[in-house]
């Protein structure tokens, strides 16, 4: 991905610690990707600024899980709701692997502990907001044995085609559509059919639950 052609990426924050919030802003300030617009101290007082008919849908939100009143979890579908294109990167302490689980089967397209660099924060801003999804390593393990030892819903590969399946395998791997396209020489627009056609047949909106729902029923 060539992020010296596009534009900065639009972002908000949501998170209860002001010396976070400004250690975050500060660094994200001297970006050449990357620009955070507001942030916020809770979900209620994001959500009512999202709600706004002035307001322009930022590309990416940072979203911490342990908030006063509403939970960073339960503002996963309200958001997406406000904000259908906007995708969600949750950026918390919490290492409770049941949250981390829900978190990415409700629809947020990453996962990063606080402990993470400000250049790993900085990539995944970067890679979910290009349509990718980022897992910090240790988070993905918990995903990993979450669904692995789950019972699987079903074995069958709810109709998806061999294609469909390789680029849902390429998916899982991180790769971003152009990046797919390149591996199985296909063209990127291909690529994107296929995506559309996977979220279809799995009936999830994002990489993420794709991922996530293909892994618990036993399909990748």
């Amino acid at each position: 991905m060539d992020t010296s052609e596009q534009k900065k990426l639009h972002i908000i924050l949501i998170e209860d610690n002001p010396n976070f919030r400004k250690v975050l802003r500060e660094a994200l300030d001297d970006s050449e990707y990357v620009t955070i617009g507001n942030d916020f101290g809770n979900c209620e007082r994001a959500l009512k600024y999202l709600a706004s008919a002035t307001t322009v849908p930022p590309d990416v939100v940072l979203l911490d899980l342990e908030l006063p009143g509403m939970g960073g979890l339960d503002a996963i579908a309200p958001i997406q709701t406000q904000c259908p294109k906007t995708r969600i990167i949750v950026l918390t302490r919490s290492e409770d692997e049941t949250k981390v689980v829900q978190a990415i089967s409700r629809g947020a397209s990453g996962y990063l502990l606080k402990s993470s660099s400000l250049e790993k924060i900085e990539q995944s801003i970067q890679d979910v907001g290009a349509g990718g999804a980022s897992l910090d390593p240790q988070v993905a393990n918990y995903i990993l044995r979450a669904f692995q030892t789950a019972r699987p819903e079903q074995t069958v590969e709810n109709g998806l085609s061999k294609r469909q399946l390789e680029v849902l395998e390429l998916l899982a791997e991180g790769l971003l559509k152009k990046e797919i396209a390149d591996r199985l020489d296909l063209s990127y627009h291909t690529v994107v059919m296929h995506v559309r056609h996977i979220y279809d047949k799995l009936q999830v909106q994002n990489v993420s639950a794709a991922v996530a729902k293909a892994i618990k029923r036993g399909i990748i």
